[in-house]
């Protein structure tokens, strides 16, 4: 079963006339990111005028996906929109809401019964909505969407952050925000500021421990978690076309810790090999009459700095496998300088646990490199010395996994199998009692203090999977498989051998695939599933236009210090259960932030009762008292998860403005589309203007304009007053967003005038 087969045929077929078109219009040679942007624009008669990281552009996404997280928030919106069907395929997958606990088994009944109401809701409103349903326990959605779905040339996106995994596959797959999937599935483009292009020439090839996942580890460390944004990273070289096309996913999905908008990778014999073991042979063949244009042109290869906007090159020889971490993605360690980096910050040297899967890092590749270690390490009676635990992508990886037998390599070494499910990854994992001060090692993607289990002291460090297998046999972070033996109980000393793949089984399918619902074809009479005075799911109420008096004399809620991700702003973990109920979610405003004037998470002070109090406390009481209320932040504002929550919550609170030095891409679009006003400091130095007790009024919007300027009084306790100025990013569709009370008010107005 090919899932959007036609969709997919008539795309192909009518791509070499557009290419043309697209070819001519530009008048030069592209990049690959530019021929599937191009291709999928609103107006192609726009091409030659567009500029890079600087014009807006409408564009037409071939289909959407969303995780049951996200989905749900996004889904109640566009029940609001008056469609009576997605205009795009579309798919939601149930993946974020199951906790690692016991076991699969165990994990995937207890989700089942604890969030029934949820998945009952999801289920019900994609049967109304057209929309394929993926079951709890089918897999990640990254997978899944791999597996199924993506194909070369193709443009996607999906509300989640990762969702650039498929461009290990060759399509073009931005993660955004759940109010950008209602635009689309109400049929309107898709809004982008079209990105710039990075190139990465791949030279060499890999081998001994150095992995996929050391390319992305290594250029985190170099571009740093701000260094992609606004930008897409496109891969290519001999040693780009070296690497498996699982192996390509893993490196476009952690992506979007460099801040990336995706990551590519131009077609070839590894995507073809892939399309066709995961049983897409008319994929394959399309594919490959049109192998021209899925990838860049011959002039970009033979002079790849006229045509990228930055170049960087990294010889696969030559990598070292790394370790990425504590707290931050982008600190890249290589194996080697380890021990001194762990003696000089003081980091705990045991590992408490290992931790293989997630979207990232769970093909059968990654899954076999990592048994092949563990298998060697039992057959000469070493045994693992921190907690294992596998989490495979998908059910059909599971399965295949199980039939090689590597999952009972895994059994026999006392790991602990998880459902096919995010868990760990995104807070969803119940370690029991505290560990306290610990190590963990993981090949996931993000490392952000508390992020896998809630405790900030937890030191989270990101590696290949065989790196955390080895580590995981020695139990401690400063082991170098590269280097150092270890001792069996025979007193035997052992050397770890280079990780192996093996023979791979096929990625057979089945039809439909494990877990999948097809959209039945009547939908009239489906009852979407919202039980009266559910503490999970609600109605959402539009939010008000906004009047100018709103941003008159309204106080600081909190400015906050440093790194501010999405985790900060709407915590996960236990905060999941409450993604479809903005109210009750709402309760985790801001609660990780740190506060710049105590060095506090969650305590900020009430201007109004001279008291300090949790920061979703203080704005509900200015809510309560009709003032609206602005945050301060520094830079990268927002990076992380695509959560859109992060810029519902403030709306609901009554948040006017939030002005940061810089925000990250997918929040900063969130924020807009909710109604925020969204600024950047013109001078970043005035962010240490800002007083904790401060009052502010925001002039300019007789001029709002694309290019204006905000001037911002600040009302100081001592009666004196500051001036500053603030710019902006918005264009004249965001500025009408803004004007409207938000993008969904302003969609439902003109589908009712329909």
């Amino acid at each position: 079963m090919v899932l959007d087969l036609d969709i997919i045929k008539a795309f192909y077929r009518s791509l070499p006339a557009r290419m043309e078109k697209v070819g001519k219009a530009a008048g030069r040679p592209l990049t690959l990111t530019e021929k599937i942007l191009f291709n999928h624009l609103s107006d192609l008669s726009r091409v030659s005028a567009i500029k890079r990281k600087t014009d807006y552009a409408l564009f037409r996404p071939d289909r959407l996906a969303m995780q049951d997280a996200t989905a749900q928030m996004a889904l109640l919106q566009f029940m609001v929109t008056g469609k009576d069907r997605s205009e795009v395929p579309a798919s939601v997958h149930c993946d974020h809401l199951i906790t690692g606990r016991i076991g699969a088994g165990e994990d995937l009944g207890k989700a089942l019964g604890e969030n029934r109401e949820v998945y009952d809701f999801l289920r019900s409103v994609s049967a109304r909505y057209n929309i394929g349903f993926w079951e709890p326990g089918a897999g990640i959605i990254h997978q899944v969407v791999l597996e199924n779905y993506a194909f070369p040339g193709g443009l996607m996106i999906g509300t989640d952050s990762h969702t650039p995994t498929a461009g290990g596959l060759g399509m073009i797959a931005p993660g955004v925000g759940g109010a950008d999937a209602v635009d689309v599935m109400t049929g309107m483009g898709w809004e982008l500021k079209f990105p710039g292009i990075i190139g990465v020439k791949l030279s060499g090839r890999l081998s001994g421990w150095a992995s996929p996942k050391d390319v992305i580890l290594r250029l985190a460390g170099m571009l740093t978690v701000k260094g992609g944004t606004g930008s897409v990273i496109e891969y290519f070289g001999e040693g780009a076309e070296s690497l498996s096309c699982t192996g390509k996913a893993s490196i476009c999905n952690m992506g979007a810790e460099t801040g990336a908008t995706c990551s590519v990778f131009g077609f070839d014999d590894s995507m073809a090999g892939y399309l066709e073991s995961t049983g897409r042979k008319e994929v394959l063949e399309m594919a490959e009459a049109n192998r021209l244009h899925l990838t860049a042109d011959p002039e970009v290869f033979d002079q790849p700095e006229k045509y990228y906007d930055q170049l960087i090159e990294i010889d696969l020889s030559a990598l070292e496998p790394h370790i990425n971490g504590p707290f931050s993605p982008d600190r890249a360690i290589p194996v080697s300088r380890m021990k001194e980096e762990a003696a000089g910050n003081g980091w705990p040297l045991r590992l408490s646990s290992g931790l293989i899967g997630s979207c990232t890092n769970s093909s059968l590749e990654d899954l076999s490199r990592a048994a092949s270690v563990i298998e060697y390490a039992l057959r000469n009676k070493l045994k693992l010395k921190s907690e294992f635990i596998i989490i495979p992508g998908s059910e059909r990886v599971r399965r295949i996994a199980e039939e090689a037998g590597l999952l009972d390599i895994f059994r026999k070494a006392g790991a602990r199998l998880f459902a096919n499910a995010c868990g760990p990854c995104i807070g969803q994992w119940d370690r029991g009692e505290s560990k306290g001060l610990n190590s963990i090692i993981h090949s996931f993607n993000r490392n952000f203090a508390g992020r896998a289990d809630g405790n900030p002291d937890t030191h989270a460090f990101v590696a290949s999977p065989e790196i955390v297998a080895a580590l995981s046999i020695a139990g401690n972070l400063l082991f170098n498989p590269m280097t150092d033996l270890l001792m069996n109980p025979g007193r035997d000393f052992i050397r770890l051998p280079e990780p192996e793949a093996g023979v791979l089984p096929r990625l057979i399918t089945s039809e439909p695939p494990p877990g999948y619902r097809i959209p039945p074809a009547n939908r009239e009479g489906i009852e979407i599933s919202i039980a009266p005075g559910s503490e999970r799911l609600q109605k959402l109420i539009p939010f008000r236009e906004p009047e100018e008096s709103d941003f008159q004399n309204i106080p600081l809620l909190i400015k906050a210090k440093g790194k501010c991700t999405t985790d900060h702003i709407s915590m996960a973990g236990p905060w999941l259960r409450f993604r479809g109920h903005l109210e009750n979610i709402s309760g985790n405003y801001m609660i990780g932030a740190v506060n710049a004037f105590s060095n506090k998470a969650n305590s900020v002070l009430n201007i109004l009762t001279r008291e300090y109090g949790p920061v979703p406390e203080v704005a509900g009481h200015y809510r309560d008292n009709n003032l609206g209320m602005v945050v301060a932040g520094e830079e990268n504002f927002g990076e992380g998860s695509s959560r859109e929550h992060a810029a519902m919550e403030p709306r609901f609170f009554g948040v006017r403005l939030i002005i940061v030095k810089s925000f990250a891409r997918i929040h900063e679009t969130n924020l807009k589309k909710q109604g925020v006003l969204t600024l950047t400091f013109a001078n970043a130095a005035d962010y240490d203007r800002i007083r904790e007790d401060d009052w502010f009024s925001v002039g300019g919007f007789d001029s709002f304009s694309p290019g204006s300027r905000f001037r911002i009084t600040i009302h100081h306790s001592d009666e004196s007053l500051e001036y500053i100025d603030a710019v902006h990013s918005y264009n004249e569709n965001q500025i009408a967003w803004f004007r409207a009370g938000s993008a969904l008010n302003l969609i439902r107005g003109l589908n009712l005038q329909e």
